[in-house]
This record gives structure tokens, sequence and C-alpha cells, in this order.
């Protein structure tokens, strides 16, 4: 039986702190933000969408898939 790292598909208003607030909550904001963008490079490392751009100041998509957990190996 294979073990699946967990992972959620954000909601449109999700942000990295929204996110790391309601699934990493044992550890402080800054910190859960830190390691969501270290897990998510796929994410994180997104070309910025333009200014004028309803996604501006925010690379997430509610069509991502967000790792909430560090690789399991």
């Amino acid at each position: 039986m294979n073990t699946v790292r967990k992972s959620i598909f954000p909601s449109a208003q999700d942000t990295w702190a929204s996110i790391a607030a309601r699934e990493l909550d044992s550890t402080n904001t800054e910190e859960s933000i830190a390691n969501l963008q270290s897990w998510n490079l796929h994410v994180f490392a997104r070309p910025p969408a333009p200014a004028d751009s309803p996604r501006a100041g925010n690379p997430i998509l509610p069509s991502d898939i967000l790792f909430i957990e560090p690789p399991l190996a």
C-alpha cells in the first residue's frame, strides 16, 4: 500500500497566509508560509500575473494541487 502525501485544492480566495492558518496552525505563520512555499515550488516559482490581472499578487490558482506536508522520502 502506498502512502499519499497530504494535499489540497485551494479556494479562489486562498493565499499562502490563509492556507497556512487553516492547514498548519501548529507553527507560527511566517514559518508555515515558508514551509508551504518550499513544498510547492511549482506554484511559488510561477511567473507573477500581470498587474492588471485579477490574480495579481497571488500565484495560487484554484486548479493547483498544494502539498500541506513535506516530501515523504
